[in-house]
């Protein structure tokens, strides 16, 4: 026994080596740098072409145009949608019926046809008029002077969203828990004020992350516009390869474009995610620390207070 040594003082921790992640993450970057190169040396790509047209007139009246429609469309659909699902959780079977309806016909006609339909609703209605019994028809126009091309886009794509959006508020309100409801009855709360001070905070977070996606999916639906002849960013850049012909060059305008404006309202969705996401952080830090040796309930409060 006095012959034994402990050598575990001379062993040598060695890391393991990850020569699949290394041989795959090169096989990556080469691919990455080939495509890279090509884009940047193909003159096919008239980059020269790119940079002249992407601030051009036209392309900008295009991308006011596509911020209008999305903001518009937005706006209203999520309005609403808003009452869609309301009417979906109510107890009125009419209701139900009707906001059933409407999210089931919407959602399952595609963007397109829609839009076809209400640029063509003259065909169906020559006439728009208001008309009270008894006093008869105190308004009339004709329908082709009503429904322009820009009115015909924002009731197709407002229509289109607040399908969606009906079922993203639904699916949010129902995440609240019915204990929160009924906490908030036995404090007295009246309906309207349960919704909007109990109901509406928590269901935010579970809105946003899909709101978030179906705004920035909104933004590119808005290039189906074009085939009405609509001024958005694709027909601005049609219209200018049309005369010069150079189409790729112009495509890849409006795909820049698409690609700057999407990756500003992702920035912007994360940020409105963090904010209503806070509290639900702050106990998930809170349980963590409780349940560390040590950390009472009030030290784990005055370190998460702390940051």
């Amino acid at each position: 026994m006095s012959d034994f040594h402990d050598h575990t003082g001379d062993l040598k921790i060695v890391g393991k080596r990850y020569y699949g992640r290394w041989l795959s993450a090169l096989v990556v970057l080469l691919c990455v740098v080939a495509m890279a190169n090509s884009m940047i040396n193909n003159p096919r790509f008239e980059w020269s072409v790119i940079a002249e047209n992407f601030t051009g007139e036209s392309i900008l009246q295009g991308v006011l145009m596509t911020l209008q429609l999305t903001a518009i469309s937005v706006v209203l659909g999520f309005a609403f949608g808003t009452v869609l699902a309301l009417m979906r959780l109510s107890s009125n079977p009419v209701l139900v019926g009707v906001s059933w309806f409407y999210t089931w016909f919407f959602r399952g006609v595609p963007m397109l046809v829609q839009l076809f339909l209400w640029y063509n609703i003259a065909a169906l209605y020559p006439t728009i008029a208001l008309s009270i019994p008894g006093l008869g028809e105190i308004w009339s126009t004709q329908s082709n002077a009503l429904v322009s091309p820009f009115s015909a886009a924002v009731i197709a794509l407002v229509m289109h969203q607040s399908a969606y959006a009906a079922e993203i508020v639904r699916a949010g309100i129902q995440s609240v828990g019915n204990g929160q409801l009924e906490a908030a009855r036995a404090l007295g709360y009246r309906p309207s004020q349960i919704f909007r001070h109990t109901v509406l905070p928590q269901a935010m977070r579970a809105i946003m992350p899909p709101a978030g996606n179906e705004i920035i999916g909104q933004l590119k639906t808005t290039a189906v516009v074009s085939v009405i002849s609509l001024q958005d960013v694709l027909f601005s850049a049609q219209i200018i390869y049309q005369r010069t012909y150079e189409v790729i060059p112009l495509l890849l305008v409006a795909t820049l474009w698409y690609l700057l404006m999407t990756s500003v309202l992702s920035v912007g969705q994360f940020y409105v995610e963090r904010y209503f996401g806070r509290g639900v952080t702050r106990r998930e830090k809170r349980s963590l620390l409780k349940s560390l040796p040590g950390f009472s309930a009030a030290k784990a409060e005055r370190s998460v207070s702390n940051g």
